[in-house]
């Protein structure tokens, strides 16, 4: 009889297999309307991975092959890229590196995320006027930082593009909200014609509120990035809940915990996960049930080696967790 180790090298050795074989059906269709600069070399497809794939968000700036190789290094398949280091900078040399350490360290990058240009204040008082797509002073120019992010990630055969559309209104006569609604349904109509989905990043607006934008945009394209850390992190909901709102829509997840706000003026607090406030048994076993095909990819807000300690930790926490759910 095989040791529960042997029977785990053994599924990894079979997943790995697949993967090599596996890839994006659609990656070639997508290359069809972005820029010529980035298709000189965007032949690059990524394999396919496993439904809840356990992943890490890294920015991969100004070093990704090491940060790629950190992926690698600790045990993971799939990565969540956060690209603010590159914008403006997206150019075939880059696809072609990119493209290059994916291959050569076997993992897939499974959405891209832009933020930036700057300002952001990650705070209740700043914030509104700051993050995402709603202040009308930086909206244009985060358009055209998500059109790169979108135009690059294709180059890659990456088909999720991700960020926050920031405080989106809760009153859907505030002036602000169908400017919104227009920027998310021109950004996602980008994504769409490079065959991607665009994501709202959960954690400024409440689970209701999001719906109603995916309601107004009305475009299958678009959907939600889960990050169960935020919706506590800015009081709007826990994530259990958040689930039974948006559960349909949720094509990318951030695993990353924390405990909720008790200064008016500012964010609560971000943990290691499995210390703060999130159910995640209840939220991934929510998330299989509902056939999630994404990524779980582990957020930790940290730097430096707490961080990669951090990340082991929440690694075999999460493990132990999607073992019991795919085992039962």
């Amino acid at each position: 009889m095989s040791s529960p180790l042997e029977k785990r090298e053994a599924a990894s050795m079979e997943r790995r297999a697949f993967l090599k074989q596996a890839t994006l059906a659609t990656a070639g269709a997508a290359m069809a309307t972005a820029p010529a600069s980035l298709m000189a070399q965007s032949s690059y497809k990524q394999p396919q991975h496993a439904p809840m794939e356990l992943g890490l968000l890294i920015k991969p700036s100004p070093d990704p092959e090491a940060k790629i190789r950190l992926v690698h290094e600790l045990g993971f398949e799939t990565c969540f890229l956060s690209l603010d280091g590159y914008l403006d900078h997206f150019t075939p040399a880059l696809t072609k590196q990119f493209a290059g350490l994916l291959e050569k360290y076997q993992v897939i990058a499974t959405t891209a995320e832009v933020v930036n240009p700057q300002p952001l204040k990650w705070n209740f008082l700043e914030g509104p006027s700051t993050i995402g797509l709603v202040p009308r002073a930086y909206r244009q120019a985060r358009l055209d930082a998500l059109k790169q992010c979108s135009d690059f990630a294709k180059s890659l055969g990456i088909g999720r593009v991700q960020t926050h559309c920031g405080f989106i209104s809760e009153d859907p006569k505030d002036p602000l909200y169908p400017e919104t609604v227009a920027a998310i349904t021109e950004i996602t109509r980008h994504c769409a014609a490079n065959g991607q989905s665009f994501l709202m990043e959960t954690g400024q607006e409440t689970p209701t509120t999001m719906l109603r934008m995916i309601k107004d945009v009305n475009n299958p394209a678009l959907g939600v990035g889960l990050d169960t850390a935020n919706l506590i992190l800015y009081g709007k909901a826990n994530p259990v809940d958040a689930l039974k709102v948006l559960g349909p829509h949720v094509r990318a997840m951030h695993a990353k915990d924390g405990k909720w706000p008790t200064n008016p003026d500012k964010l609560g607090e971000e943990v290691v996960i499995g210390r703060g406030e999130v159910d995640f048994p209840r939220v991934l076993q929510m998330l299989h049930e509902l056939g999630y095909q994404g990524a779980v990819s582990i957020e930790r807000e940290t730097s430096g080696p707490q961080q990669i300690q951090d990340v082991k930790e929440e690694k075999l926490y999460l493990e132990n967790i999607l073992n019991k759910i795919r085992n039962a």
